[in-house]
C-alpha cells in the first residue's frame, strides 16, 4: 500500500435511475454482474492505494459488505445528504481530506480500463473527456494545460469525468475553502466543484485526458440497459 488516500462520493439519492434506486444506492447498480463503485475500487487497488473512504448517505448501510471485502475501506456517513448539495459529502471527510494526495472520485461510474488510475501525476488534475461541439455539461476553460475556470455549458472543450487526483497541499485548500463556505448563506446549494472554481487561481490544476469508453456516467435506466447491451455484444 501506499500513502495515497481516495474518497468515493456515494451519498447521492440517483433519482434519475428510479426505480431502481428506491431500493439500491447508485453505486452498487450493477453491470455484467459488477457494481459500478467495485469497478472504480479495483483500480483504486491496483494503484495500491493506502486508504479508500467512501462517503454514504442514501441506503449506507449496504455499503457495509465492502468493508469486509476490502481491507483499507472505511464508510463515512454524511449526514446531510438530503438538505445539502455535495459539498456536504467533502464537508464530511474533513479530518481526512488534505492529509494526503488522494483522488476524489463520484462512485456512480463504470470504469472499463482500471489503468487509467495508474499514471503518476505531478500536479493536481482532473480527468476529463473531450467533447466536440456544445455540451451542458459541467466542463473546462482552459489556458494551454491549465484549468481556469470549471463551469456548466461550454463548446469544444474537456468535461469531467467524475474522477480527479489531488495534490496534499491543494487538498487542504479545498478543505479550508469549504469549512469556509459552510460558514455563509447558500453554501448548502453549492457543489464542491464550485469551490474549486473559486481557487483556480491559486491551484495548478491541469486535465488528465481519458478516453470516452474507459469511464462512463449512467444516469438512467436507459443508459444502463444501452451498456449491458453493448458490453453483452462485444463479448
Amino acid at each position: 500500500m501506499n500513502n495515497e488516500i481516495a474518497i468515493l462520493l456515494a451519498a447521492g439519492l440517483g433519482n434519475r435511475m428510479l426505480p431502481l434506486t428506491k431500493k439500491i444506492p447508485k453505486p452498487l447498480v450493477k453491470v455484467q454482474g459488477v457494481s459500478l463503485i467495485e469497478t472504480i475500487i479495483e483500480g483504486l487497488q491496483k494503484r495500491h492505494i493506502g486508504r479508500i473512504y467512501i462517503v454514504t448517505g442514501h441506503l449506507g448501510q449496504q455499503f457495509q459488505y465492502l468493508t469486509r471485502k476490502y481491507s483499507n475501506i472505511e464508510l463515512i456517513e454524511n449526514r446531510e445528504y438530503l438538505e445539502k448539495n455535495n459539498i456536504s459529502s467533502l464537508y464530511a471527510v474533513g479530518d481526512v481530506l488534505g492529509s494526503a494526495n488522494c483522488f476524489i472520485c463520484e462512485a456512480d461510474l463504470y470504469v472499463s480500463d482500471t489503468d487509467i488510475f495508474q499514471n503518476k501525476h505531478e500536479s493536481s488534475c482532473y480527468f476529463g473527456k473531450m467533447v466536440k461541439g456544445y455540451s451542458d455539461d459541467w466542463a473546462f476553460i482552459m489556458e494551454g494545460n491549465r484549468i481556469v475556470r470549471i463551469k456548466k455549458g461550454a463548446r469544444d472543450t474537456y468535461n469531467l469525468a467524475g474522477i480527479s487526483y489531488w495534490q496534499k497541499k491543494d487538498a487542504k485548500l479545498i478543505r479550508d475553502k469549504i469549512d469556509e463556505a459552510y460558514r455563509l448563506e447558500g453554501h448548502e446549494n453549492l457543489f464542491w466543484d464550485e469551490i474549486v472554481d473559486q481557487l483556480l487561481e491559486e491551484l495548478e490544476v491541469q486535465v488528465h485526458v481519458v478516453s470516452e469508453k474507459s469511464v462512463v456516467e449512467l444516469d438512467t435506466v436507459e443508459e444502463l440497459r444501452e451498456l449491458e447491451e453493448k458490453l453483452s455484444g462485444s463479448k
